[in-house]
């Protein structure tokens, strides 16, 4: 016998304009977090430049940043298992000689 409680689950139509849909390119995230949300500043940073400019930025709570998370991992390790290892430069921001500027 089915619960009366029990819902199917929401189907979500998403819409995705075409302005939007050509996306925008980053090759740096500034994170930041308050107590109550995350804030996440696509930028690029390209040689020769001495300033970025903040092309987007995302703001989610704690929880749906961790979703995030969780999802991103999830399809990075989809990504490798198909493509191959993704190898990483030796200028990134936890290696201590990152300068913050492209090589």
């Amino acid at each position: 016998m089915e619960k009366k409680d029990e819902k199917a689950p929401q189907q979500i139509s998403i819409e995705l304009d075409e302005k939007t849909a050509e996306g925008i390119y980053s090759n740096l995230a500034i994170i930041s977090h308050s107590q109550a949300e995350f804030i996440i500043d696509f930028t690029r940073i390209l040689p020769g430049v001495p300033k970025a400019k903040v092309h987007a930025r995302v703001i989610m709570t704690p929880q749906h940043a961790k979703l995030f998370s969780n999802a991103l991992v999830d399809n990075i390790v989809k990504y490798e298992s198909n493509n191959g290892t993704i190898e990483m430069s030796g200028n990134m921001p936890n290696d201590p000689g990152f300068s913050g500027l492209p090589n």
